[in-house]
């Protein structure tokens, strides 16, 4: 429940800043064909990643990886496609911090897995480029 409420009211921050001006999110990211690529991104994050990584990518020390500044995610893009679409366990260090829990296969096509990536990818501090469906594609 406090997630929802986070979301809902992250979301109203982000359409309140965006009101009156349609180009706001394009003021972010440059022009209109990237800022709905991102925004797409953002949606898949909202309903797939959020409950884990949080809203700021930050995610819960001791139990899931932070995404914002991750060297981890950062070092490997096409490992990172590979995680979104088998799931993941095992041992990782992410930014020095030992995690060792379950990620399951997202419920995702491609183009989300390619949406959600450059979302993640460019956010928070992240300056990762981007990844290209083809790219998603091989990692199947």
């Amino acid at each position: 429940m406090k997630v929802f409420y986070c979301s809902l009211l992250l979301s109203s921050f982000i359409f309140s800043c965006a009101e009156g001006d349609p180009n706001a999110i394009n003021d972010v990211y440059g022009d209109s064909e990237s800022s709905q690529k991102y925004a797409a991104g953002e949606e898949v994050y909202t309903k797939n990643c959020i409950a884990c990584h949080q809203s700021e990518g930050e995610g819960v020390k001791g139990a899931f990886p932070p995404l914002a500044k991750s060297d981890y995610l950062l070092a490997d893009k096409n490992r990172a496609i590979k995680q979104i679409i088998n799931g993941s366990s095992g041992e990782m260090v992410v930014n020095g911090e030992t995690y060792n829990s379950i990620m399951p296969p997202q419920p995702v096509n491609d183009e989300e897995i390619r949406d959600v990536m450059n979302y993640i990818l460019n956010s928070w501090g992240n300056n990762g480029g981007e990844v290209t469906l083809e790219e998603v594609k091989a990692q199947r």
